[in-house]
């Protein structure tokens, strides 16, 4: 068997704490490992670890490849539902050998990723396996029930159907999809209904919440996608990924935007229907957090800095500030470094349409955090203006930022703690605290942490465009452009 876990995704029902730079999968959510981390682990229980290949954006391939690769870092979004709120390292999960990481250059819906994955793992294991997909952001804690579910699922795969799993609904949900079913086959793909349908639907005791969750034979799902997509067919044809597993922009970009269950799960007729036994949460909104944290004696759920007075049924999260509340029922406030969401519980489908709004507007609070974690460590964004941006920058031990030159900006490096080596056009500094360094435009230079101590510096930027995308990198050890 393998595994593909789709990586992508921006997670905007979960803003501010998901940015499109840094969304749910690769957050902190119920434990000290990300959403991705756990998925992974949970397929790792009865698939390889080189039997599984993950695919993601671009936008998220470092953050994506420095978790699956083991790769420490300091982290600092807490755990939801555990007691400790702490900022340690995450612990390697993999064995010897490590996953496939595939990285889409525009994101394109879930249809394309599943073909070009099914693909490549046809093209690299010269076989016809069966493959399980999952989303990499499901909490699912019973793995043995998991696993018992995903076998029976594989029997029917192999016989050719494509499988879906069902969770069995026990109130009216309006935020899922439904699948009308008659024994295992499926009938019908129904989209988030009103309340009043989800009503129907339960009391209907045929229509399961969709999961997201599939099993195929990879010839099989190719089959139906050229029946049923055959664009998507047309374009996969032309990549070949014995040589590379590069996805080249121009192939791609010709590729529909498109979700598998339009593009083959509403007009196939070899779909069947598995229901899962195990929990399944897609923590797909605050009111799901809430659903499945500890709470206290009057329903609370409390993260962080909060101090409260008489509230009842609500989840306040803090990321730094004090939060102090008082009298609330049924409210959700979430604070981070640079936005704060207060809503009614009932309402947090709607924390999209704010995501959305802010997207619009280009307001980069729905971009990403003040803090933005990278393979070597993490920055934090202090003070912005016209023509300035000062950042404090930590690098882990061992770690180094690439080779590299901005044509737009100059750079200003103070070392706050730990010995930092810089290197600027072919020279090396030692520095230590209190020292400092100036990085003239398009002069070439690199930041590195060859000792044992983390270190932290301030930038400054000073410059007429301020953005990432005014990186030039030459040499790069974790395979960046």
């Amino acid at each position: 068997m393998y595994g593909i876990i789709l990586a992508g995704g921006s997670g905007s029902r979960l803003w501010p704490l998901s940015r499109e730079l840094y969304p749910k999968q690769l957050l902190n959510l119920t434990s000290d490992k990300s959403l991705l981390q756990l998925t992974f682990e949970r397929l790792n229980m009865f698939i390889p670890a080189e039997n599984i290949v993950s695919i993601t954006n671009t936008k998220h391939l470092s953050s994506v490849k420095m978790q699956l690769e083991g790769k420490r870092a300091r982290r600092q979004e807490g755990r939801l539902l555990g007691e400790s709120n702490d900022n340690e390292s995450l612990p390697s999960c993999l064995p010897a050998f490590l996953p496939s990481i595939l990285s889409e250059p525009v994101s394109k819906n879930t249809a394309p990723a599943i073909a070009l994955a099914a693909k490549y793992i046809m093209q690299t294991s010269c076989d016809d396996p069966v493959i399980l997909v999952v989303p990499s952001d499901h909490l699912i804690n019973n793995v043995e029930k998991f696993t018992q579910t995903v076998k029976e699922g594989e029997k029917l795969a192999q016989e050719g159907y494509i499988v879906t799993f069902g969770i069995e609904p026990d109130y009216p949900e309006t935020g899922y999809g439904y699948i009308n079913t008659e024994g295992f086959k499926v009938t019908e793909f129904i989209e988030k209904p009103d309340l009043e349908t989800a009503k129907k639907y339960l009391a209907a005791g045929t229509y399961y919440w969709n999961s997201g969750i599939f099993m195929f034979k990879a010839s099989a799902m190719l089959k139906e996608i050229i029946k049923y997509a055959p664009k998507i067919a047309e374009v996969a044809e032309e990549f070949d990924f014995s040589a590379s597993n590069e996805i080249p922009f121009v192939k791609f970009d010709m590729m529909p935007n498109i979700s598998i269950d339009y593009a083959v799960m509403e007009k196939s007729d070899k779909i069947a229907l598995v229901k899962l036994k195990s929990d399944w949460n897609d923590l797909g909104s605050w009111q799901a957090i809430y659903d499945v944290s500890q709470k206290d004696k009057n329903g609370n759920v409390f993260v962080g800095n909060v101090l409260d007075e008489g509230s009842e049924n609500s989840l306040v999260y803090s990321s730094s500030k004090l939060i102090a509340t008082i009298g609330l029922e049924d409210t959700i406030i979430v604070e981070t470094e640079d936005a704060i969401l207060a809503c009614k519980k009932d309402r947090s489908q709607d924390v999209k349409q704010i995501y959305e709004t802010l997207r619009t507007r280009k307001d980069n609070t729905h971009l990403v955090h003040k803090t933005v974690y990278r393979p070597w460590g993490f920055y934090t964004v202090i003070a912005q203006g016209e023509g300035f941006l000062t950042k404090i920058i930590h690098v882990n031990p061992g770690q180094k930022l690439s080779v590299q030159s901005h044509n737009h900006r100059s750079e200003h490096w103070v070392v706050l703690s730990g010995t930092a080596k810089v290197i600027l056009d072919g020279s090396e500094y030692i520095l230590n605290p209190g020292r400092s360094i100036d990085i003239p435009v398009k002069s070439v230079h690199s930041l590195q942490n060859p000792f044992e101590e983390p270190i932290e510096i301030i930038e400054v930027q000073k410059g007429d465009l301020l953005i990432e995308e005014d990186i030039i990198r030459y040499q790069d050890i974790y395979g960046r452009c």
